[in-house]
């Protein structure tokens, strides 16, 4: 069967269905019909048929252009790449297809293989392990976008914003849909998987049944056969549980069209897909992947358990022995421990004026693109580093860098069970015993508004360093022991800049989360250094190869690019006890949470791509922790002054320095007036500026102690207890009156008559 460039796409192992967005659809071709091919779609395995004659060379036409169209097509409405020899994915540890590990086929709850078993026994079907199907045969696109909107056709829809577009997996649409639909047309593709999906009005409406048709002209269908009949394809029985169904044999096409049979009773078809292709080799097809990002770095692209994380981080160390440093926060609710590596040219160690910096990934135990980004950055770090890179050898050596790739990896292995495809949009997102670590933090907004808002206040509220309420420590208090071990890990080491990764969106969200009016539920809450914060998130989407990129889809149906890639927290929607409210409020650290990527779990096969969409991004925000005023507060003899509290004219947000005495203050360029203050010693203020160039201004202060101060401390030293003026005022005067008093008791009064007359006279007695 002879095919030409990229036309030819080779699919094996059918339909991943999962259902989840009601749209309607009557089959209509997604590639203009003049997009030729010798023959149409055959039921022969592709292995099967003899090899074509060789052709001359031409560059190969784009789907849907016509004869002789040789321009290519925009980057939005370009057909889907095809791989000829993708990365070969390292194989897992499994047990034997006859025993079926918990959580990769039907043994687990939420995971479910139909027409696989069916197709095993039929004559036609091919035996192909399940993790080959996850591993060899990669989505094609709907779930990352790299299938377009233009791409996918339905029969019928209410409105756009319920049409084919939103039949993509884990794709989230927030309004009511009701719509009926009888086939979904997708390009050059062969897997699908059906999941349910719920509205506002918490509907049940998924397909219960299909069937699947494929083309290679988008005239002629022939649909799916299981031996003589037609093949029907079980969809799904429940809410959020993917199923994964597979063709009997591996097929040639470039297009699928979704019939569904059935649907769930009282309700309305609604499907989300995602589609499987396996690569065959093709001598024709000279397009290869020409068109998808590549990268250079020599790195461990793939997706790493627990166990393979922790000897990653090994080998890193042993790469890298004098820069790094390995060491754990605490433990997970299953006892696994949350490892961390240190970046520095002195590990170990806080240098004095020397920032210091984390990232952190994995809250959300099924959103793994962040974890798998962080131990990229700690290959590519400790890599270049060796290498001279000038630029990471000066952030290594001028900053102090912390990395968490998984904050909660028992979420994470419970994701990597079910795969990239079958994980779901919730698999793992929560600890083990069901808490949300993102909004697990003690709720310090609430305090400090409630705080503000009151009258005749007996002194100032305090803007910082807000003390956690005592229910929050208690032992009884629902808060994961991963929460628990991020507060200490925060409060012991005095971070400036942070950022959580996170997944599921393409946004840079800064605090506040929460919204400060309690009857809404969005509202734009912005902090005292909402300039700072802005500017922060900025660096990161503006150095994104995606997030600023007016042109590229939108992940659900928020649209960011109002603010370019950013987003205030509580304007998006509204959050307490965030991690990044509590970081502002409790600790130093300006906290941020940067959302990679639409796709919670990429296949293995996009993290080249990712990470070379999100590389420079996690670099140059690392740089930005060497941006504001940095400097030390000493007392008259040249000692540092832990917890002085550095105060910003203008800005009602105060911070504090480190055990040494050394402060960093994030700040935009500009003249600021600052001022030191400490308990015992007199405050000074001065005017620090602001460059534009990368790197703090040195702002350092002397304070001098108080009066007070120095009598307390003569008294200390003489071993006498330093009082209080007042009390000193106090006891003098009762001194006096004693004395006073003493005087008038030796005074004896006595009479007497004189010969001139009546009279009284005092006699002084000894």
């Amino acid at each position: 069967m002879a095919r030409r460039g990229a036309a030819a796409l080779a699919l094996a192992l059918g339909l991943l269905a999962v259902a989840l967005a009601r749209v309607g659809a009557q089959g209509a071709a997604l590639q203009a019909p003049d997009y030729y091919v010798q023959e149409t779609w055959s039921r022969e395995p592709y292995y099967a048929r003899p090899e074509p004659e060789p052709e001359p060379f031409s560059p190969p036409l784009p789907a849907g252009t016509g004869n002789g169209e040789r321009e290519p097509r925009p980057p939005e409405s370009r057909p889907p790449k095809t791989a000829t020899k993708p990365k070969k994915a390292p194989k897992r540890e499994r047990l034997a297809p006859e025993a079926p590990p918990p959580g990769k086929n039907s043994s687990r709850k939420g995971v479910r293989t139909k027409s696989s078993e069916k197709a095993a026994s039929d004559d036609h079907s091919v035996p192909v392990a399940r993790d080959e199907v996850r591993e060899g045969c990669p989505p094609l696109g709907l779930e990352t976008l790299k299938i377009t909107d233009f791409q996918l056709h339905a029969s019928t829809s209410k409105r756009y914003g319920l049409g084919a577009h939103r039949g993509r997996l884990n794709i989230q649409t927030f309004r009511p849909l009701n719509l009926n639909w009888q086939h979904l047309a997708v390009p050059e593709f062969q897997e699908n998987i059906s999941r349910p999906d719920f509205n506002e009005n918490q509907r049940s409406d998924w397909v219960t049944s299909y069937k699947v048709m494929v083309s290679n002209d988008s005239h002629t269908w022939v649909t799916v056969k299981n031996g003589s009949g037609d093949m029907i394809f079980e969809g799904n029985s429940e809410k959020e549980i993917p199923v994964l169904n597979e063709l009997p044999v591996p097929m040639v096409a470039r297009y699928i069209r979704i019939n569904p049979r059935s649907w769930f009773d009282n309700g309305s078809i609604c499907m989300r897909m995602e589609i499987l292709g396996c690569p065959l080799p093709d001598p024709n097809n000279y397009y290869h992947r020409r068109n998808e990002m590549t990268t250079t770095d020599d790195l461990d692209f793939k997706h790493h358990n627990y166990k393979e994380m922790r000897q990653l981080m090994k080998v890193v160390n042993e790469m890298c022995p004098n820069i790094t440093r390995i060491y754990n926060i605490g433990k997970s609710h299953q006892g696994l421990k949350l490892y961390a590596v240190e970046i520095s040219d002195h590990p170990g160690e806080h240098e004095v004026g020397e920032p210091e910096f984390h990232y952190m990934a994995g809250a959300h135990g099924n959103e793994v693109l962040g974890r798998e980004l962080m131990l990229l950055l700690l290959q590519f770090l400790c890599q270049e580093y060796l290498a001279g890179n000038p630029r990471i050898v000066h952030l290594v050596e001028e900053t102090r860098i912390h990395i968490l790739p998984s904050l909660n990896p028992d979420g994470y292995e419970k994701a990597y069970e079910g795969g990239s495809e079958l994980g779901g949009w919730s698999l793992g997102r929560w600890t083990h015993d069901g808490i949300d670590i993102n909004n697990n933090f003690p709720d310090l907004n609430t305090l400090l508004w409630e705080a503000e808002d009151r009258q005749n206040l007996p002194r100032k509220v305090p803007n910082h360093y807000i003390a956690i309420p005592e229910w929050f420590l208690s032992e009884n208090a629902t808060v994961a022991v991963e929460t628990r071990a991020v507060i200490a890990w925060m409060e012991k080491i005095p971070f400036v800049l942070g950022g959580n990764l996170q997944g599921g969106e393409l946004v840079v969200a800064y605090p506040y989360d929460m919204v400060r009016s309690l009857w809404k539920t969005q509202e734009h809450s912005p902090t005292p250094d909402d300039h700072v914060f802005r500017w922060l998130a900025y660096s990161y989407a503006s150095t994104h190869r995606l997030m600023t990129d007016a042109r590229r889809r939108v992940c659900h149906t928020e649209d960011f690019q109002k603010e370019d890639g950013t987003v205030n927290g509580a304007s998006w929607h509204t959050v307490a006890g965030s991690l990044n409210d509590f970081s502002y409020l409790h600790t130093n650290c300006f906290e941020l949470s940067i959302y990679v990527g639409c796709d919670k779990y990429p296949h293995e096969s996009e993290l080249p791509e990712e990470w070379e969409n999100n590389r420079e991004s996690l670099i140059v925000f690392m740089e930005q922790v060497h941006r504001g005023i940095k400097g030390m507060v000493r007392d008259a003899h040249g000692k540092g002054i832990p917890n002085a509290i550095i105060s910003v004219e203008g800005v009602n947000h105060d911070i504090r320095t480190a055990s040494d005495g050394d402060y960093w203050r994030l700040l935009n360029p500009g003249e600021y007036v600052v001022t030191a203050k400490a308990e015992g010693f007199t405050s000074s203020t001065k005017n620090c500026m602001v460059g534009y160039d990368m790197g703090a201004t040195r702002c350092d202060f002397t304070l001098s102690k108080t009066n007070l101060a120095r009598i307390r401390e003569i008294m200390e030293k003489f071993g006498k207890q330093p009082v209080s003026l007042p009390a000193r005022r106090l006891k003098l005067r009762g001194r006096k009156r004693r004395q006073r008093g003493e005087i008038g008791r030796r005074l004896c009064f006595g009479t007497s008559r004189s010969p001139g007359g009546p009279g009284t006279h005092a006699v002084l007695g000894s």
